[in-house]
């Protein structure tokens, strides 16, 4: 007897049969999820309707609802535009991420099997645009490009061909932070562990705060975040506390040596910062994990390639007068 007849048995007899309709309502979950996975969002979404009339308390089906919806009106939305361009409808699928992850909080629950299958089907779709850029060659070396590509590769698991495109758009965009971290991602994610860690380390010293976390998915980073945040920071201050603490719990463990033209922005930087903090003293809980950010990094090179112990105990000293904590605990 197929699904559909023992659903219609169970009725006709009156009886409804709690563990039957739940075995039914996860198995029509699971072919919405498939349909996403293949681009028939319209599908998914019919099966995700028969879920909730076999279970109307199913709250995993009502979640995937809610969540496909979202992303199938914003689709709609920018076809009711008349816009044919790909590169601006790839761009534009990216661009509504943000948004996406603010709906996901008011929400609630989280059902990380539907956030995968929505997730491949959207970058997918995004793929498929920028694809088509791709081949009509006259974008072919663009470093944004190349990074859009890597990144909705890497959204849809295929971490091989994100790799290929990443590392491409790195050798133009050696100074973004968010294509860096997405590099090192991708790193992670394939198992080579110290390319990860020492891309890492560029990224969160670069700019902490370009760096969408969301986006990024190998343990190796999500651990420290976690970490970080169960440590009682959140938001902006986060992303600053990342490196640092990254560089105390031995997580950005591999370094490279610094050019003197870095030392020299270094040091500008550090000059910059240590004013800030005594011009903005509300803005010292972003300021200092900013400040002891660019400290750590100049102790490293001072470490590695003068040695010089007066040096690195002045670094400390200033360590020690802005968070005595962290050198109390580290440090001593």
């Amino acid at each position: 007897m197929g699904g559909a007849d023992r659903n219609r048995k169970i009725r006709f007899m009156g009886v409804m049969d709690n563990t039957n309709v739940e075995v039914i309502a996860q198995s029509l979950i699971q072919e919405a999820y498939h349909k996403m996975r293949e681009a028939r969002p319209e599908e998914a979404l019919e099966k995700l309707s028969e879920a909730l009339r076999a279970d109307y308390t199913q709250q995993e089906a009502l979640y995937a609802f809610k969540c496909l919806d979202w992303w199938l009106k914003r689709i709609k939305g920018i076809d009711s535009t008349g816009e044919t361009c790909s590169y601006s409808r790839g761009n534009f699928l990216l661009s509504q991420w943000k948004g996406y992850y603010g709906f996901l909080g008011l929400v609630g629950n989280t059902f990380d099997r539907c956030q995968y299958a929505v997730k491949h089907f959207v970058y997918s779709l995004t793929l498929q645009n920028f694809c088509e850029v791709f081949a009509e060659g006259s974008m072919r070396h663009d470093p944004d490009l190349l990074e859009r590509i890597g990144r909705c590769y890497k959204g849809i698991g295929s971490y091989e061909e994100a790799l290929d495109y990443l590392k491409q758009a790195a050798q133009f965009k050696q100074e973004d932070a968010a294509t860096m971290a997405d590099l090192a991602d991708v790193y992670a994610l394939v198992g080579e562990t110290k390319a990860a860690k020492v891309l890492f380390r560029e990224a969160f010293f670069i700019d902490p705060q370009v760096i969408d976390l969301r986006n990024l998915e190998s343990e190796l980073i999500l651990a420290l975040v976690r970490r970080v945040a169960d440590m009682g920071h959140s938001g902006a201050e986060l992303q600053e506390w990342i490196p640092v603490y990254g560089a105390l719990f031995g997580v950005f463990t591999v370094k490279r040596e610094l050019k003197l033209t870095e030392l020299g922005r270094l040091k500008q930087q550090i000059f910059d910062l240590e004013n800030e903090m005594r011009g903005r003293p509300d803005d010292e809980n972003i300021l200092t994990p900013a400040l002891l950010n660019k400290y750590l990094r100049l102790m490293d090179y001072y470490e590695g390639t003068v040695g010089n112990r007066a040096l690195i105990d002045e670094i400390k000293l200033k360590i020690k007068i802005i968070e005595p904590v962290i050198f109390e605990r580290y440090m001593c």
